[in-house]
């Protein structure tokens, strides 16, 4: 899944919607899901975020929710 997170970053831009995966160094610290992924606009009509101990939980949640929106994601 980590390979496809720029892939689905990109089609989400190319959808007209925003998106973004970042790691939180405290919450790293503190042994909590640093991963987090966000996206929103386009053709969602909500903001979505999705968070994970690590790239590939983050993006397995977000492709889900992402699906679950309504876009039919290609990967």
């Amino acid at each position: 899944m980590e390979e496809a997170t720029l892939l689905i970053s990109e089609w989400l831009g190319e959808q007209g919607a925003g998106a973004m995966i970042r790691i939180d160094a405290e919450r790293l610290r503190e042994g909590r899901p640093a991963w987090t992924f966000a996206a929103g606009g386009g053709p969602l009509t909500g903001g979505l975020r999705a968070d994970g101990a690590s790239v590939a939980e983050c993006m397995d949640t977000a492709l889900l929710r992402l699906r679950e929106a309504g876009p039919t994601v290609p990967f």
